[in-house]
């Protein structure tokens, strides 16, 4: 179950957080998330036939498309959370660099199995001054119950850029469920076993889902 809700989790954000051309988007988190979705759908359903020949170019897709619009750094020192002050400075910037990649692969791998989900936004809501908001949403796909999801947008006081951070489905947070996940290694076996095992999962060949059968539940 956590599975699929982490796979849906970063689905959603892969359709939602690409890059936009309308300047009143960029300013506001909520029309950003909406825009973006439409953006993304678009132009896996436009190269289709060419990732299906190479689903790797998922990968480039979410480059050019998610990366700019994500707060990869910011992610990466929370999940390090309190091992950031223990683990030796100078191999923060690879994990910072490994976990950018990690979630690239994440989003790829989440991207191939793309089926013609519908995902509904929330209304554009007034931000006011605030610096970190939630967009939420609703997956929905035939025969199944709607998925509620929730966006982490965070405004970056330097650049006023906003950008996403975390994602949450259920109640499940991937931020939260991926510090977890490597705490106890970081604990037991340090940042290099975390770094060597991340770039293990980057290296893995994207699969797509098989189409030519749907489960019954």
């Amino acid at each position: 179950m956590l599975g699929k809700l982490v796979n849906t989790l970063v689905l959603v954000i892969g359709l939602s957080i690409s890059t936009l051309a309308v300047a009143q988007a960029e300013d506001n988190p909520y029309l950003m998330v909406k825009n973006a979705a439409t953006k993304t759908f678009d132009r896996i359903k436009r190269e289709r036939a060419a990732i299906d020949k190479n689903p790797d170019l998922l990968r480039a897709i979410m480059e050019e498309e998610l990366l700019p619009h994500v707060d990869y750094k910011f992610s990466a020192l929370k999940v390090l959370g309190k091992h950031f002050k223990s683990v030796p400075q100078e191999r923060i910037p690879e994990f910072i660099q490994v976990f950018r990649d990690y979630l690239v692969t994440t989003y790829a791998i989440a991207m191939a199995q793309y089926d013609d989900q519908v995902v509904e936004f929330e209304p554009k809501q007034e931000i006011d001054d605030d610096r970190m908001v939630t967009v939420r949403a609703l997956v929905k796909e035939p025969g199944r119950p709607d998925i509620k999801i929730a966006f982490k947008v965070r405004k970056n006081s330097r650049t006023d850029e906003w950008k996403a951070f975390d994602m949450v489905a259920e109640g499940i947070s991937l931020l939260s469920s991926k510090q977890s996940e490597l705490e106890g290694i970081i604990r037991q076996d340090g940042i290099d076993k975390v770094i060597n095992m991340l770039k293990e999962k980057n290296s893995q060949p994207i699969v797509l889902k098989d189409t030519s059968s749907k489960e019954g539940n």
